[in-house]
Formats: structure tokens, C-alpha cells, sequence
């Protein structure tokens, strides 16, 4: 706790609290701290425990993925409000372990937007790597219904949704890009140069010409 103290950096808090995100650490530097230290899950859940941002983005990068079990990772989403931290729990521990399927259903219908934003993280991550079984014209349904009127982090994680489901199933994609021209979420978000946009169909588009290309 006292080198990542250390690691304290007005400038980069104050980018990260911009996006929500209450620590000043370079995350470069928090990576080399975790490579130095490699796997060690005791000492991640104490890191979690602390309740600190930096120390909680630590723990999941020196955590054992597959040893937590499924309610503990249930109550570690809750307690996360930052979104890095979400968006790590999700992506490095989550998706990494074997609750990520039973979690993605609870998860996706919470009353809680955050809750369910993470829910539908898991939802795009088998919208690209494992669709059989999902409902993809059900998911369209409920992009269309409820996105442009959704909290801000439960908008974006359903705009991707909607972008993955354009860019991998041709037989999903006129009506995905139709959503999203008609919806127009995040059509002015601001892109840097050479970025893809996140305006759905301008990602989709980008996407598949990049497949066609290769």
C-alpha cells in the first residue's frame, strides 16, 4: 500500500477521475508492480479488501481467476463502482473462471445498471466466442427498447453488444445497423485519429471491411 502511495500522480487522477476512476496510479506501473509480484491470491483478497481503487486493480492482476467462487465474485461486482475496476473483474477474472455463464444471466437482468452492465459485457463475449444458444433477435429487442434511455455504463456495454452482433452474424447485420443509425447512441462521441468510433454502425462498418480485407 505504501509503494502504491508512492505511486500517487495529481495528472493521472485527474484523468482517471474524469472517467470515474478515484486513483492516481500509472497503470503501466501497476502492471510492473504485478509482474514483479506474479500470482499470489491471498494476497489479492487483501488487497480487495482495503477498499482502495489501485490496491483492488492490483488484486486482479495477482489473483488466481478460478479460485473465487461464484458468490464471492458476485460481491466483488457490487462493491465495484469504479469503472476499471468493473471493467478488470470482468475481463481478467471473470470471463477467466467457471461462474462466468451463471453470473452473465444473473447479472443481466439486475435491477442495478452497473450490475447489469457487466452482465452484458459477458453477454458480447459470447456474442463473438460462444453464440449458440443466444437469442441474438431478443437481444436486438431489448438494445432497441431500452439502450437510448440507459445510464451511461449500461448504454455503452449494450452499444457493443449491439456492434458485436453487426460485426460477427451477417444475417443480424442490416438490422443492427438500422438500430443503430436510428438510435444515434454515442454518434458524436468524441474519436481521437485513427480510432474506430463506438457509434455502432460506424464500428460495424469498420469491422467487417477490415475481415474482408484480410
Amino acid at each position: 500500500m505504501a509503494e502504491l502511495a508512492a505511486l500517487e500522480d495529481p495528472r493521472a487522477r485527474e484523468v482517471n477521475e474524469k472517467h470515474g476512476d478515484d486513483h492516481g496510479v500509472n497503470l503501466a506501473k501497476l502492471r510492473a508492480i504485478a509482474k514483479r509480484l506474479k500470482i499470489q491470491h491471498d494476497l489479492a483478497r487483501q488487497l480487495w479488501s482495503t477498499g482502495d481503487t489501485a490496491a483492488r486493480l492490483l488484486a486482479l492482476l495477482v489473483c488466481r481467476p478460478k479460485a473465487f467462487e461464484r458468490d464471492e465474485l458476485d460481491a466483488m461486482l457490487r462493491e465495484a463502482r469504479s469503472p476499471k475496476v468493473q471493467d478488470w473483474l470482468v475481463n481478467y477474472v471473470v470471463k477467466k473462471g467457471p461462474h462466468a455463464e451463471e453470473l452473465r444471466q444473473a447479472w443481466f437482468t439486475d435491477p442495478d445498471p452497473i450490475v447489469a452492465s457487466a452482465g452484458w459485457a459477458l453477454t458480447s463475449e459470447r456474442v463473438v466466442k460462444k453464440p449458440e444458444g443466444l437469442d441474438l433477435d431478443g437481444l436486438l429487442d431489448i438494445i432497441e427498447a431500452e439502450m437510448q434511455g440507459a445510464p451511461d455504463r449500461l448504454q455503452w456495454a449494450m452499444n457493443t453488444c449491439l456492434a458485436q452482433i453487426g460485426i460477427e452474424h451477417a444475417a443480424h447485420r442490416a438490422r443492427a445497423l438500422e438500430i443503430g443509425e436510428r438510435l444515434e447512441v454515442l454518434k458524436e462521441y468524441p474519436t481521437p485519429p485513427g480510432c474506430t468510433s463506438p457509434f455502432a454502425p460506424s464500428w460495424i462498418n469498420e469491422m467487417v471491411r477490415r475481415k474482408q480485407d484480410q
